[in-house]
């Protein structure tokens, strides 16, 4: 007996709606999310085409897509029809997003103020369940040397070496650096620590002249800047 394919399977669309050939008749623009992530994970469930079972994982985090970044393997096991591959396809496809949006902002490569900060670290912090420390490495240009993580912490908080901080800034020839860290649990202000270690790393600085020109928090939309706030 001849097979004949349920009628919400992709195969029965018009060819028009069938996201990959709608990629390649209108671009990858014309596509929604929900096809996008079709594409990716290429077949549903018997009961649900690709597209219906991206759009119900989409609609799990409201359709939004960072919030979707923030999702771990397992976590998209849960779906019906996501299995280890498809889950892992996914995730691999929004870092690789994550990492593109990293990139256009390092292409800039010169700080010019705390917002330039903030669009290079952004990309690489704000999704993050908990702490990371890192720092900028800047010539006398202010252009980037390098972007450096110094190190990795909980929810609550990190711990961070200036000895390897300041010594990682000698070997590169930095003449200034800006500190940067996350909060995970979105507040901007900063804590009581985190004023301690910037007067700490300050002192530092400057008793190698190498400048401390700002420390930025981020959170998932916004940040804060000491230097814009007069305290450091």
């Amino acid at each position: 007996m001849k097979d004949i394919k349920p009628p919400f399977s992709i195969k029965n669309w018009n060819e028009d709606d069938r996201p990959r050939e709608k990629l390649l008749l209108k671009g990858r623009s014309a596509l929604s999310d929900a096809e996008l992530i079709a594409i990716l994970i290429g077949s549903g469930s018997r009961n649900e085409s690709a597209v219906a079972l991206s759009q119900r994982i989409l609609a799990s985090v409201i359709n939004n897509l960072k919030e979707l970044g923030k999702l771990e393997v397992a976590q998209l096991q849960e779906f019906k029809g996501i299995g280890v591959a498809k889950a892992v396809t996914i995730a691999a496809a929004l870092e690789l997003g994550r990492r593109r949006g990293g990139e256009v902002a390092a292409k800039k490569n010169k700080i010019t103020s705390s917002t330039s900060v903030f669009e290079l670290m952004h990309p690489i912090l704000a999704d993050l369940q908990h702490e990371e420390f890192w720092i900028l490495y800047l010539n006398n240009s202010n252009k980037i040397l390098q972007k450096s993580q110094l190190s990795k912490g909980g929810i609550t908080g990190t711990l961070v070496d200036v000895r390897i901080a300041f010594k990682n800034a000698i070997q590169l020839g930095a003449v200034a650096i800006i500190l940067v860290h996350n909060h995970p649990s979105g507040t901007l202000t900063p804590s009581a620590a985190d004023k301690t270690l910037t007067q700490k790393m300050k002192s530092a600085g400057e008793s190698l002249d190498i400048k401390v020109l700002d420390h930025l928090i981020i959170t998932e939309n916004a940040y804060f800047s000491f230097a814009d706030e007069s305290l450091i």
